[in-house]
């Protein structure tokens, strides 16, 4: 249910955001206590204002009202992913070379499931870090497909 929901909101939010100039993050579907989320997660280059995350919001809830994808009362959120973005696409993984991320996968490489460190590379299979452990700097590829999550992470330095 709530996959088929974050589809169609995704077919219905891309023209909406591609006329606005700006990008999806992500779309959330999620049940918390008794009530129903739809979260919708928006990003550009140099960040997204409330101003943005007003529009969108406002010309969303017209389409869903139009179409009515979704039974059930939900409350709608258009946001900003924040600093934490998560890194989903192919192109968020380009874009976030250079940068601190976190990574968790699904199973262990050597003995470790949580990386944090400089993205160094991507190419689509593996996702190469380097991560400090106390003073030395270490080199860690990552199977692309071992990824659980990723997201950028701030540092406070």
């Amino acid at each position: 249910m709530s996959k088929k929901v974050t589809e169609t909101v995704e077919e219905l939010v891309s023209p909406i955001l591609e006329d606005m100039s700006l990008e999806l993050v992500e779309v959330e579907y999620v049940k918390e206590g008794k009530s129903w989320f739809l979260r919708v997660f928006i990003d550009k280059e140099g960040g997204v204002d409330i101003e943005d995350c007003g529009q969108v919001s406002e010309k969303l809830s017209e389409k869903l009202d139009e179409v009515d994808p979704i039974p059930q009362n939900y409350f709608l959120e258009v946001s900003s992913p924040g600093a934490e973005r998560p890194l989903k696409k192919d192109q968020d993984y380009e874009k976030a070379i250079g940068k601190n991320v976190y990574i968790k996968t699904y199973e262990p490489i050597s003995g470790e499931k949580e990386f944090e460190g400089i993205l160094t590379g991507f190419d689509g299979n593996e996702v190469t870090l380097e991560i400090t452990i106390k003073t030395r700097k270490k080199t860690v590829s990552i199977p692309f497909e071992k990824v659980a999550k990723a997201r950028l992470a701030v540092t406070f330095s």
